[in-house]
């Protein structure tokens, strides 16, 4: 295994598994629920503008996330926190039942553990259940969600977090994530290696900061480590 990573974190979302699997089980809460998915889309884009400005809320991220959308969707906040509680975060949850990891992601993770890398997730939705029901909950030395300090990535401070969680300095952690927005660039902020898995037909671009190692599937990765 690499001599400079002693510890690798994966994001989970399109990450662990394409995420097409779960959106097209999300299709038929897309149509009933449009509206509130569509105005929750937008308070999520309104947090990460607040936080690249230096605000992050200091009460409940929740109760703070509620007030956002209920303002798109002139509604009450306190009804709205409760039905995006039971609707998206709890709602979505057994979706993830039936959804297929990538091809690779067990033997992986298997060999990671084995080698003795410490092996973290961090996730801006809350993980712990989506990871049961994927069949990978053992395999994790730490587990965090994001909004549990009130920062969605790329905000450095869940990386941060995550990373003193694994009990690791930032440099010795290499960060796996499919979102170059979120997942590079948040763990280079603080610090952290990165790897972007992306589909084939995406282009590179002259995306900045660029990644330690760009792979397409986890045979790629599992090869990447060996070196």
């Amino acid at each position: 295994m690499r001599k400079d990573i002693e510890g690798v974190a994966f994001d989970l979302d399109g990450t662990l598994y394409p995420n097409y699997r779960l959106n097209i089980r999300i299709l038929p809460f897309a149509f009933r629920e449009w509206n509130l998915l569509s105005a929750f889309g937008k308070t999520r884009e309104i947090i990460r503008q607040e936080q690249e400005k230096g605000f992050l809320p200091q009460g409940d991220f929740y109760e703070y996330q509620a007030e956002i959308t209920a303002k798109l969707l002139s509604v009450h906040p306190g009804q709205l926190k409760e039905k995006i509680e039971r609707l998206i975060y709890r709602g979505w949850e057994p979706l993830f039942k039936n959804v297929k990891l990538f091809k690779g992601v067990h033997e992986t993770l298997d060999t990671l553990k084995k080698s003795g890398l410490k092996l973290g997730l961090l996730s801006d939705f809350p993980p712990e259940t989506k990871l049961e029901y994927l069949g990978v909950a053992g395999y994790w030395d730490a587990v965090h969600c994001s909004e549990r300090c009130n920062a969605l990535k790329p905000h450095p401070m869940s990386f941060l977090e995550i990373a003193e969680k694994m009990s690791l300095p930032p440099e010795k952690i290499l960060y796996v994530g499919n979102s170059h927005r979120y997942d590079v660039t948040g763990a280079a902020r603080a610090g952290m290696k990165t790897a972007w898995i992306k589909p084939v037909l995406c282009p590179n671009g002259n995306k900045k900061p660029k990644p330690d190692f760009i792979f397409t599937s986890y045979r790629q990765f599992f090869n990447y480590m060996l070196v």
